[in-house]
Order: structure tokens, then sequence, then C-alpha cells
């Protein structure tokens, strides 16, 4: 391997959580409240089954290649080149993207939210250095990082959780399945591949763990953890602003941060919120980052990735903001990032799960004929 760190099982379940959380966290309730309602608590809940559902698959594929990267064992599937080429258009097309548009979407909050006259380009290029950084030093960094900020984590969300609880109005998600489950499920396919069919990027580091055997533990519990988080922003969102007022915001987390108020002392906390996104996004942008630049190491078999974190920065800087014209462009093409995640995040793996299995069947056939061969030849 090109990087011969080891993870524990714990710091999986820590950056799988931290993953799913991302940029969410910010988006999730509007797109939700937008299709679902009063229901998109509901569908936040189907979401999080379905994604549970989908983890044996990769579970069974990285099992099967045991201290191989999904980039490695692509070539033992297909072949090496027909591997080196579908694994090249994954890296680019699933995490580099992902990448591109976690770095797009931090841009555009500082941009209109926080700062306003700072260039996009400025925001884009600081924080990829702090990525860049951590990419360089290696995955054990990253997750001993991750391990050391989860309990702040999840520290400042309790505390945002329990300070704009007071304002909570139970009547905002009545009446239930109004509309029937048709909306329900709409709101929820969408929701389903962003975030959780992106987890089949985790491939990639399953040879780090430690113990293999208790991988798919950390993904289910890192899965269950942000979700959870993701399902109560989106309760809190429809409980306190309403479905309406939810759905017309861009960032509706970060709106419901700017609603506490305890006291007449304790208001307009947002930094709170924002502080927790910074968190999140983070980990999420240097995961997807490592993993292109140890995807493409390994597709081109190159012996070093690190020196080619400041070029593919480079161009990450600009495919960032070539990919989405403008803040409101991530909403329009919503539904077609789902399709795009759920055809690289569950058919490309259950497919290459299923060549494998009928290349290993050929191959116990042929081993078994050629076996029965040789026991038939008379003796000379």
């Amino acid at each position: 391997m090109l990087d011969k760190g080891k993870i524990s099982t714990r710091q999986l379940t820590i950056i799988v959580a931290l993953f799913m959380v991302g940029s969410s966290i910010l988006i999730i309730p509007s797109y939700l409240a937008t299709y679902a309602s009063q229901d998109a608590w509901i569908s936040a809940l189907l979401s999080i089954a379905t994604g549970l559902a989908v983890l044996p698959l990769y579970i069974a594929l990285g099992n099967k290649y045991p201290g191989k990267t999904l980039a490695q064992f692509m070539e033992d599937i297909l072949g090496m080149w027909l591997g080196k080429a579908v694994s090249l258009f994954f890296l680019a097309a699933f995490p580099f993207t992902m990448a591109a548009f976690s770095l797009r979407n931090i841009g555009d909050f500082m941009t209109t939210q926080i700062m306003p006259d700072t260039p996009i380009q400025a925001i884009h290029i600081i924080f990829l250095i702090v990525v860049i950084i951590g990419v360089r030093l290696g995955l054990e960094p990253i997750m001993r990082a991750a391990e050391i900020i989860f309990p702040w984590f999840i520290l400042l969300f309790v505390c945002f959780v329990i300070f704009i609880s007071p304002q909570i109005k139970w009547e905002n998600i009545l009446p239930v399945l109004e509309g029937g489950m048709k909306p329900v499920i709409g709101a929820g396919v969408p929701f389903t591949a962003f975030p959780f069919m992106e987890t089949a990027v985790f491939l990639m580091i399953f040879p780090h763990v430690n113990r293999p055997d208790r991988v798919g533990r950390a993904l289910f519990w890192g899965i269950v953890i942000g979700g959870a988080v993701l399902f109560i922003i989106t309760m809190m969102s429809v409980l306190v602003m309403g479905p309406d007022t939810t759905a017309r915001l861009i960032y509706p987390s970060y709106a419901l941060a700017k609603k506490i108020s305890i006291g007449n002392f304790l208001e307009r906390i947002e930094g709170l919120m924002a502080i927790i996104w910074f968190f999140t996004i983070y980990f999420k942008l240097t995961l997807l980052y490592y993993i292109s630049v140890i995807g493409f190491a390994q597709s081109l078999s190159l012996k070093e990735y690190r020196f080619l974190t400041i070029p593919l920065g480079i161009i990450l800087i600009v495919y960032s903001i070539l990919i989405s014209p403008n803040t409101s462009f991530w909403f329009e093409m919503y539904t077609t990032w789902a399709l795009h995640a759920i055809t690289l995040g569950l058919v490309l793996p259950a497919l290459l799960l299923a060549v494998a299995a009928i290349r290993g069947k050929g191959a116990a056939k042929a081993a078994a004929t050629s076996a029965s061969e040789e026991q038939t030849q008379p003796d000379t």
C-alpha cells in the first residue's frame, strides 16, 4: 500500500459519522421539506433504513478481496486495462467530483452567510491548503484528529438541540402523511443516494482497518450516528420553523441556530452551527481528497502519492468553480446527482460482486475439470 497507516474500528465509525453529516446538515432539511413537507422526518427515517440495507453489499465486496482497495481489486475482477479504466472513471466521477461539490459548498456558504465580500476562490484556496496538509500527513493523522474533534462535535450538537428545543411546535408536523407515501418516497430516494450511497468510497480504506472482521459493525454504527444527526436536524427544522419556511431557506439549519434565545441573554449563536459544519465538512473533504489521490496513484501504478496532492488540488479548485455556476444550482441538479450516486455507489459495486462471483465459479469449475481429467488419465 502507498500509505501503510492503520486505523481502528472506532476511528472508522467516527469518520463515517462525520462523512455522513458533511455538507448534508445544512442542505438536506430544505430538500426534504420541499418535497415531503411536514413528513420530511419520515423520509429521513426511510432513507437511513435503506442506506443500512445496502451496507452488506460493500462488506461482501470488501471481504472478497481482503487487503486490497477498490482501485486494486477492480483489476482482479475486470482485468488490468479495463479495471484501470473503470477505476479512473470511478475516482474522477465519484470521490473527486464529491470533493469538488464539498469545496464549492464551503465557498457558497461562506460568501452568502459570513463573508459576502470575499472572493470565493480565496476561500477555496485557503481551505484546500489545510486539506492538502492533512492528506500529505497520511490517513492515521487524519483519523486521530477526527477522534479528538468528534466529542466536541457531539457536545456542540447536543447543546444546539437543547437550546432550540423550547421553540418546538409539535403541530408543525401535523397532519402526518397528508399527501400519502408518494412524496415521502420521492424525497427519500435522493436522500438515500446523498449521502448514504456515497459510503461506497470507504471501500478504498478497508485495507487500513486493523480489525477487518469488525468493519461491518463500524460502518453500521457510523451510518446510524450520522443518519441520526441528519434526522434530528431535519425534525428540529420542521418543528421549529415549519415545513414551508424550511423549504424556502437554502441553509435552514443555520437559520434555525439564529432563532436560539435563552432568557434574552443567550441569542444568535449561529456560529455554533457553523463550527459544527466546519468540523464535518473538513473531514469529509479531506477523506474524499485522500481517497482520490491514493486511488489515482494506485490506478496509475505509482510508488508515491504525495506529489499528486498539489496539482490535483489546483484542478480541484478550478473544477469546484466550473461544476456549479451559482448557489441554487445544487438544488436544481440534486435528483440528477442522486441517479449518479446510485449508479456508482450501488449498481457498480453490485456488478463487480456479480462478475467476481461468476469468475470465481468459472475458475472453480475449470480447476475441478482439470483435476478430474488428471484422475482419469491412464498410467503409462
